[in-house]
């Protein structure tokens, strides 16, 4: 893989730390590498990083001035325990400095086929979240069949998402290609009818160069060069920046 390829995937990583577990030291460490991941390109810095609410503020002083954006989760990994609770958590992150929010839909809602419900809470979380880049995580995972992925990313789209995310990577089948595939075309027929390019992110079990380049090939072949950039396509991982790494050293 060539350096101008590796780059490209590397400018489009959210670097994500979200175990549970992790400490500011770590976040520190996360930042880092966010900043400057690759050492034979000291241009290039990642898209953003993704951590848990309590760490926003940290994360958003340590990459300040780096062009590295702060994205945090709310609802996750389970959904929603009621709106009101989801509305506080994205303001209070918003308050800290996310630039991003990360939300999980109620998956209850696909399996009732309860579309209007579904539509009714992303709406609110583009309401919570104003200005920021809104990404909407459907946990494809546990929707069940490519019909319930499709619906659900239409109404997503239509509620006003700024980008579709696959999984939280803690469902037992996190980000699928044939499920990324439903999900551009989904972001492809509504860009036709609207003109409005919304952002896919695949998340969960990537681990490797070639995952990252297979759904980098996927982005170009279903939605085309335009969506080949960190503002329409982000790879929420971690490890892969080590692969990825490797595979540049080794060239």
């Amino acid at each position: 893989m060539d350096a101008a390829l590796v780059a490209l995937l590397v400018s489009c990583l959210d670097l994500t730390s979200l175990e549970g577990n992790e400490t500011r030291d770590a976040i520190a460490r996360l930042c880092a590498d966010a900043r400057a991941p690759l050492r034979q390109l000291p241009e290039i810095h990642v898209a953003a990083v993704c951590v848990y609410p309590r760490f926003v503020s940290d994360a958003a002083q340590l990459v300040a001035g780096s062009g590295v954006r702060v994205a945090t989760v709310a609802a996750f990994p389970g959904g929603p325990t009621s709106r009101a609770a989801t509305d506080r958590e994205i303001a209070v992150a918003l308050r800290a400095g996310a630039q991003e929010i990360d939300v999980v839909i109620t998956r209850r809602y696909v399996h009732s086929e309860n579309w209007d419900a579904l539509r009714d809470e992303i709406q609110a979380f583009r309401s919570a979240a104003g200005s920021a880049t809104l990404k909407v995580i459907l946990a494809t995972g546990d929707l069940g069949d490519a019909a319930a992925v499709a619906r659900a990313s239409h109404v997503a789209l239509r509620a006003g998402a700024d980008f579709l995310k696959t999984s939280t990577g803690k469902e037992a089948v996190n980000a699928t290609l044939p499920a990324g595939v439903v999900m551009a075309r989904a972001i492809r027929e509504y860009y036709l009818e609207t003109g409005r390019r919304v952002g896919l992110k695949p998340a969960g079990g990537i681990r490797t160069a070639r995952a990252a380049l297979e759904w980098l090939t996927l982005i170009r072949t279903e939605l085309g060069a335009e969506w080949a950039n960190p503002t329409l396509f982000r790879i929420g991982a971690s490890s892969v920046l080590d692969d990825l790494r490797r595979t540049i050293h080794h060239d």
